[in-house]
């Protein structure tokens, strides 16, 4: 379980990112994250494994208190926390394997890194993960000549390679099609049912985040402004999350049509369209 506790965070400009943030995500949990730009949401999924350090509260994963721990514990305390980033973050030049296995950076000698040599446990857990996230002849391909949606799955398959207790997850639909997104957020949510794992999904699409999330927490300027179902995300709700808007325009998300929503995308490195969001 991870468990935050009156989170705030005060840039050296006063500007307050996270002002007294406070709630729990247990195991198999997948919480989306909402809030207009600037709410403070990148800066929260950042706090919770310290790549931004939070002015005060504490943040537990089970009963390691993450904020109290010292750099080279913080270094063994991350191996625990799987990432998965809105631009992929891979290293584009190596192969989808060499991607996958960079996830074991944290448990492997430098020098096994260095020329590559990864334990065979490791190898083959990284075959299954490939397989899982539907890349299993893709191995040996650079990641350069990857579409988006097949890197973000890449990027998946890393993360799940750390066998984390904790998935962050940073806008992961943000540069893709709006098919490949319901692609990418229907495999986060499956991964994190199988393994029991709680998660946190960053996300501005509403839409989206209602379909796949069985929670929502809303930020606005930094404070939680909701923290229910998504069925509970009403026009006053969304109000007071983004402000005023229209919201009776809003897509029913049980209104789509899911019926080929799991064929698989076409493989070719894209520039996707921006995304269809709602309006913040």
């Amino acid at each position: 379980m991870l468990s935050v506790r009156n989170l705030v965070k005060t840039y050296r400009t006063g500007d307050r990112a996270l002002d007294d943030v406070s709630f729990d995500v247990p195991a198999g949990q997948v919480v989306g994250l909402i809030g207009p730009s600037g709410a403070g949401k990148s800066t929260l999924i950042r706090c919770v494994n310290r790549l931004v350090e939070p002015s005060s509260g504490s943040i537990h994963l089970g009963e390691l208190d993450v904020t109290g721990l010292s750099s080279g514990a913080l270094r063994k305390a991350r191996r625990r926390i799987g990432m998965i980033f809105q631009e992929y973050a891979l290293v584009e030049r190596l192969s989808v394997m060499e991607n996958v296995l960079s996830g074991r950076l944290g448990y492997v000698p430098f020098w096994r890194s260095f020329l590559r040599r990864y334990p065979p446990a490791d190898v083959a857990q990284a075959f299954a993960l490939l397989d899982r996230v539907g890349l299993g002849e893709q191995a040996d391909k650079r990641a350069d000549a990857l579409s988006g949606g097949q890197r973000q799955r890449v990027g998946i398959a890393r993360a799940l390679e750390q066998d984390p207790e904790l998935l962050l997850v940073d806008e992961p639909t943000a540069s893709l099609d709006p098919k490949t997104s319901r692609q990418i957020m229907r495999l986060i949510v499956e991964v994190c049912a199988e393994r029991q794992l709680p998660a946190i999904i960053n996300i501005h699409d509403v839409v989206l985040a209602r379909r796949f999330t069985e929670r929502l927490i809303g930020l606005r300027a930094g404070k939680v402004v909701f923290d229910g179902p998504p069925d509970a995300l009403d026009e006053a709700v969304l109000t007071t999350i983004y402000g005023d808007e229209d919201w009776t325009t809003i897509e029913d998300p049980s209104a789509a049509d899911d019926a080929h929503a799991d064929a698989s995308d076409d493989g070719e490195p894209d520039h996707p369209p921006d995304p269809v969001t709602t309006p913040a």
